[in-house]
């Protein structure tokens, strides 16, 4: 197996995890378990409560289920607000990272000659990089919030612990991170050869080399002394 059919198998591998990983990380938006409590209210029945990003919900026993929304936009906690737009970006340059890996991609054959596929695709792997690194910001902000007032002895109101969408967000931003690096190296490493190679044969170019201006050998002094004797001759 040459190299050129190694980096197109790394680079489909890396796609494979980067679109689990963003698949991920979609998912932990409309998931209602980002946190979750449990109150024993009475001796049959216990009350479970449970929010995301969007919404606080309730439900007990019984199976009866009540969400309600956050009513204020603006009355959000700050760190709402920054996991919301940092999770949303995350799944925007997820998106952008796809379609530039897909066109950079050397089994596609659409981005041109390989310099131009492997610049390409190493945008795609900045796009994943930078989903991953602002996924896991989000996650682990929110997390942070979460334990920080769970641990807090001084903290009365109602604690929380962690709910199942942020351990999946930390594994989809994992892998987003993962492939998006390995996608950087190897495109970076085609980079750096293309461009020596480039300029190794524009120093080689025969049409670049510089032809010397003919030295005074003999010949030249030679018609130098005819002229003179032919001056001479005239004068005579």
């Amino acid at each position: 197996m040459d190299h050129r059919a190694v980096l197109m198998y790394a680079e489909i591998g890396c796609f494979v995890v980067c679109v689990s990983g963003w698949i991920l990380v979609c998912s932990t938006m409309p998931t209602e378990y980002w946190t979750y409590s449990e109150v024993q209210s009475l001796v049959l029945t216990s009350s479970h409560y449970y929010s995301n990003l969007w919404k606080d919900c309730i439900s007990d026993s019984t199976g009866v289920t009540d969400c309600k929304g956050f009513p204020s936009l603006l009355a959000l906690q700050t760190h709402i607000h920054l996991c919301r737009s940092l999770i949303i970006i995350s799944i925007i340059l997820g998106f952008f990272g796809g379609v530039l890996a897909l066109v950079g991609m050397k089994c596609t054959k659409l981005g041109g000659s390989e310099t131009i596929n492997a610049r390409i695709t190493f945008s795609a792997g900045i796009n994943y990089l930078l989903s991953g690194l602002s996924a896991v910001f989000a996650y682990s902000w929110y997390g942070n919030k979460v334990i920080s007032a769970f641990m807090d002895p001084n903290y009365k109101e109602k604690k929380f612990e962690l709910g199942a969408a942020l351990f999946v967000g930390w594994g989809g931003s994992a892998l987003l991170i993962t492939a998006g690096l390995i996608y950087c190296i190897i495109t970076g490493q085609e980079i750096c050869q293309s461009s020596s190679k480039t300029e190794e044969t524009s120093y080689c170019d025969p049409s670049s080399t510089y032809t010397h201006p003919p030295s005074s050998g003999p010949e030249r002094d030679d018609k130098q002394e005819f002229k003179s004797s032919r001056v001479t001759t005239a004068y005579v």
